[in-house]
């Protein structure tokens, strides 16, 4: 990612110093460190739900596409920033203009993989019975095509700009991977990926996540299961033939559901914004100044907080959501004990059992739960009293 810093040491006068060595082994630390996470990490989000039907959701399938995107970007920008830490460009002209287009294919489909589950997240609270089914797994995952294919095709121009050249440094020539023309002629494609990439998304997502958070938090769905001022309050309990604390249970829990969605989804693009930040300035500032600001400690810092952009979601995902965790969990072997001390029958329940309640409960419930007073040890119903059992 640092064609964006300006012409940096790639373009500059004959005799530029080598990397210091503390420049080095930061680098080399830390980026080997952010990256080997995130990729592990994101490899994880795309497994677990390509392995369980149950993950797969509208939201999920985003994820799965930021997740692919965040891999890109620390496999084509983060290591091979070691190699040029350590010595020269390694990988040719081929590699220049391949690793270039990947970097920036990453990064903008990581974008409108934000802004596209950003989108779906508004419109799965403000519509709810819209937003279920299997129509909309299979409309997210045209948008996902859709997104990928539009960003390989915008970022093809990199394929054209980028060259390999060779720069005088202290301790001799170096290889480095820069541009065909100069810096001035690249401004125009700089502001539009601010723009595209970076400044509309982050409006999109303030202005929808205002408005679901009004939804969520102070509109109608907040309001208590029976209050009258939501939609099929305490009517539409007894019109589905449910009592009111059965259909709160079930209000509550799909309210907390999609509140906790909503959140970890907003930190994600909160994140997005703040270490995308030093980086996007820094190529706004540099557009303005004759001689651009290239301290190599504050492009270093530039670097790790994209690379950390792209790293940190699977750990968001892990700590705000419980499906996520149990996955991860799941796929890490880590509940492989507790599965195997689970019964894997039921208990047996030989008692004689009342028809007449089990008739009845059937037109309330489609779980066939037994009511508290007859149910008995491991589930099982009590013993008919005597004086009913004459009338099996």
């Amino acid at each position: 990612m640092e064609n964006g810093t300006g012409d940096g040491p790639r373009a500059g006068p004959a005799g530029l110093p080598p990397p210091p060595l503390a420049l080095q082994v930061v680098t080399i630390a830390l980026v080997l460190l952010i990256c080997g996470v995130g990729i592990a990490g994101n490899a994880m989000v795309v497994l677990v739900v390509a392995r369980s039907r149950q993950m797969v959701t509208p939201t999920n399938c985003y994820l799965v596409s930021l997740a692919a995107a965040d891999l890109l970007v620390l496999l084509a920008a983060g290591l091979p920033n070691i190699s040029e830490v350590l010595a020269a460009w390694v990988f040719g002209q081929a590699g220049c203009l391949a690793i270039t287009y990947l970097q920036y294919l990453g990064v903008n489909a990581s974008t409108c993989s934000i802004a596209a589950f950003t989108v779906e997240r508004y419109l799965a609270v403000r519509h709810p019975m819209r937003a279920q089914g299997p129509g909309t797994v299979a409309r997210a995952k045209r948008v996902v095509a859709l997104v990928w294919l539009a960003t390989a095709g915008y970022c093809v121009v990199w394929l054209f700009l980028a060259a390999t050249e060779e720069v005088a440094f202290a301790d001799g020539v170096r290889l480095v991977c820069g541009y065909r023309v100069s810096r001035s002629l690249y401004l125009p494609i700089y502001f539009l990926d601010f723009a595209l990439f970076y400044a509309v998304p982050l409006g999109l997502a303030a202005v929808l996540y205002g408005l679901i958070a009004r939804i969520l938090f102070l509109g109608p769905l907040a309001a208590a299961p029976d209050d009258p001022r939501r939609p099929g309050g305490a009517a539409a309990s007894v019109h589905q033939g449910r009592g009111p604390l059965h259909r709160a249970g079930r209000t509550k829990g799909a309210l907390t559901s999609r509140k906790q969605v909503t959140k970890m989804l907003a930190v994600v693009v909160i994140l997005f914004a703040l270490l995308w930040l030093p980086y996007r300035t820094l190529v706004v500032v540099n557009s303005f100044l004759n001689s651009p600001y290239l301290n190599i400690w504050f492009l270093l810092f530039c670097r790790l907080c994209i690379y950390l952009n792209s790293a940190i979601n699977p750990i968001i995902y892990n700590l705000m959501s419980q499906k996520f965790r149990a996955a991860f969990q799941r796929l890490c072997g880590c509940e492989g004990g507790r599965r195997k001390r689970q019964p894997k029958t039921p208990a047996r329940c030989d008692v004689p059992v009342l028809y007449s309640v089990m008739r009845d409960r059937s037109h309330h419930s489609s779980d066939h739960d037994l009511p508290p007073d007859l149910e008995g040890p491991n589930g099982c119903p009590k013993t008919a009293p005597a004086e009913s059992r004459a009338f099996r």
